[in-house]
């Protein structure tokens, strides 16, 4: 019920935007009224609704995540745990040179972290309690600084821009594809509108090209695993963290994130091809750090 709700209020919010902005911009048409297409109108369309859902979705992005996963801010420490939590991410976020992040825990039984956030002065960083009671504090403290790098590296700013880039090359071309289906194929004049072949036609191409796009912000978010890896090794040291990796190897459960934070867990998960791998295989992972890539 509540990832439903948080769904809902995502993307009311989405839909807001984007009224308002085509209604401002004066762009909510893109085929004039001789059937011609407004290349200029039709690019700035696609854009708005390509970035809005990313760019809504950054900014909501603490509020939700805190709520998808019942994650607690540590407001005031209340044992050494929390104490040391607080204090690792302080020390290890004024060395990276950001704000200091509010600092949460979230009740689940795999091993994981993120960080998320709108921008690198403004961030969460979260662990679960599984964590907490399977990994030593050397291995915690590499976790740690590996999400800081993800903040420090300004990850959640950049790859919601490089979503919004491919959603609006994504919807600009299945428009344009339901459009010469419509007039082309279907020889529609579009006095009533675009049919329903336009639509249709629209759709599938929007499919088609979205797993293309999909391509494009996996390999993104796999190349900054290495280097937030990378990052993590400069703040705690290169040994903790290939510990931490290990350790994380050696877990036999499947940590498990919500789809919209899961690219910035720790671990990760893989789908069903490479393509699709928000993280990089744990090995090459390891491999990259001992080998000083």
């Amino acid at each position: 019920m509540k990832r439903i709700f948080l769904f809902i209020v995502t993307n009311l919010a989405v839909v807001a935007v984007i009224s308002i902005t085509l209604r401002l911009l004066g762009v909510d048409r893109w085929v004039d009224e001789t059937g011609g297409i407004n290349f200029s109108a039709l690019l700035v369309l696609s854009a708005v609704i390509g970035f809005a859902g990313s760019l809504v979705s950054l900014a909501m992005s603490k509020w939700s995540a805190k709520r998808m996963v019942g994650a607690q801010v540590i407001e005031n420490p209340i044992d050494p745990t929390e104490r040391w939590l607080v204090d690792t991410v302080r020390k290890q976020a004024g060395v990276a040179g950001i704000g200091m992040p509010e600092v949460a825990i979230y009740d689940a039984p795999d091993v994981n972290a993120f960080a998320t956030g709108w921008n690198r002065n403004n961030a969460l960083v979260a662990v679960s309690t599984g964590l907490l009671h399977s990994m030593s504090r050397d291995e915690a403290e590499a976790v740690l600084a590996h999400e800081i790098s993800h903040v420090a590296n300004g990850d959640m700013v950049t790859l919601a821009l490089i979503q919004g880039v491919v959603n609006t090359f994504v919807i600009f071309f299945a428009k344009l594809f339901g459009y010469f289906v419509d007039r082309v194929l279907l020889k529609n004049d579009g006095r009533n509108g675009p049919g329903i072949g336009a639509f249709a036609a629209e759709i599938v191409a929007q499919l088609v090209l979205g797993v293309l796009a999909s391509i494009i912000v996996m390999w993104f978010s796999r190349q900054r695993e290495f280097r937030a890896d990378a990052g993590g090794a400069d703040l705690a040291g290169r040994n903790k963290m290939i510990a931490a990796l290990e350790r994380l190897k050696m877990n036999h459960e499947q940590a498990v994130l919500p789809e919209k934070i899961a690219a910035f867990g720790i671990s990760g998960g893989r789908s069903f091809s490479r393509l699709f791998m928000t993280h990089p295989p744990l090995e090459e992972r390891i491999e990259a750090l001992r080998s000083g890539r």
